[in-house]
């Protein structure tokens, strides 16, 4: 097992906490995790699994042992009984640990049963900063991070992300609630992948499919929920220019997109129009996913004017306001810097920093260029 950044903060939540959910897309080690701190697992997809938690729940709740409920949206009826058994003792803390694949349903019912019971997190595929030998590294942005999509082992590279993808539109996103049809639901995949890091513009794309843009709004709000797309807000700032308000599209993991977009290898990758845009999207999405695994409470956004000043990624953190550009180059020029402080100026950063593929960082966090790790590292 990959070792985890989330565990310090999924166990001392655990702690303090009579109950956990952890959530994420499918198959990005939801299960794995769990089972790394022991206790009792049912899942709940499984009708026998309920059945044997049904015959068990005396016993179990009565007990000492964490309970792991994987994938607990399957089975509502549960939220009920979870409720009435954390009333029953509300002083003791680490009792159940709820997996969830989609976000919407599983809140729905946190909110009906369990407000002010249950701590919250998100598990993400493998971040940069888990993956422990170079090779592993070299191969994240290409192949994303998902366990069994080739990060670990290459040869699973694109044919696991197909078939992933397939089977969220013949059989999970319809489960889900998601009313497409599997065919209309693989070609919004590939329109989303072609889209990856613009503005969203859902009458286009929705006249492009035959429907409205209401619907495809809905959606890509299933989408969302799934884990697999980020729609990165905004950020609305008091200046005298005229700002674009539409948010940004983005892939969550680099390795469904490049499948979709039939990249089998680095060299395809970097020979694509769009491999800049893929790039900032997942230093993105690296930044996200970092901030959330260390628990910092953050808001992520992007900025641009209508005359062509721009950030790609806007963090308030930590009583600062961050402005970061990325550029795919080894060589970042003063032009490069010269832009990100034009921009940085107009929203009053206290941060600047310009993010490329730099062997050496130079600067500081007030104002440098670095590589992507070494942001990693400064954001703590």
């Amino acid at each position: 097992m990959v070792p985890r950044a989330i565990s310090d903060v999924l166990r001392l939540r655990l702690e303090r906490s009579p109950a956990v959910a952890l959530v994420g897309p499918r198959q990005c080690g939801k299960t794995t995790l769990a089972r790394s701190l022991g206790g009792r697992l049912y899942d709940l997809e499984l009708a026998s699994e309920r059945l044997r938690l049904d015959l068990d729940w005396d016993r179990v709740t009565g007990g000492t042992d964490l309970v792991v409920l994987d994938e607990a949206q399957a089975w509502p009826e549960i939220f009920p009984r979870l409720r009435a058994a954390i009333d029953a003792d509300r002083r003791r803390n680490s009792r159940f640990l709820l997996l969830g694949s989609i976000a919407p349903t599983l809140m729905v019912q946190v909110s009906q049963s369990l407000a002010g019971r249950l701590s919250l997190a998100e598990l993400t595929p493998l971040l940069r900063c888990e993956l422990a030998t170079p090779e592993r590294t070299e191969r994240h942005w290409l192949m994303g991070g998902y366990p069994d999509g080739g990060v670990l082992d290459p040869a699973a590279f694109p044919r696991w992300q197909l078939d992933y993808l397939a089977l969220l539109a013949q059989r999970d996103l319809p489960d889900w609630g998601l009313p497409a049809k599997p065919r209309t639901t693989e070609r919004l995949f590939r329109m989303l992948a072609a889209l990856h890091g613009q503005p969203w513009n859902a009458s286009q794309v929705g006249a492009s499919l035959g429907l409205s843009y209401h619907t495809v709004n809905t959606y890509l709000d299933h989408l969302e929920g799934a884990f697999l797309i980020r729609r990165l807000a905004t950020w609305q700032a008091n200046v005298r220019k005229r700002l674009t308000k539409r948010p940004k599209v983005i892939w969550r993991d680099s390795g469904l997109v490049h499948a979709l977009l039939d990249v089998p290898g680095w060299s395809a990758l970097v020979s694509k129009p769009w491999v800049g845009a893929s790039w900032e999207a997942h230093v993105i999405e690296q930044v996200i996913g970092h901030l959330g695994s260390r628990d910092r409470v953050f808001t992520p956004s992007w900025f641009r004017t209508s005359d062509g000043h721009e950030l790609d990624l806007v963090l308030e953190l930590g009583g600062e306001l961050w402005a970061i550009e990325v550029k795919l180059t080894t060589a970042p020029s003063a032009r490069h810097m010269q832009r990100l402080d034009q921009a940085a100026d107009l929203i009053g950063a206290t941060r600047r920093v310009l993010v490329s593929r730099v062997r050496e960082s130079t600067g500081d966090t007030r104002r440098g260029s670095m590589n992507l790790d070494d942001l990693l590292a400064a954001l703590g």
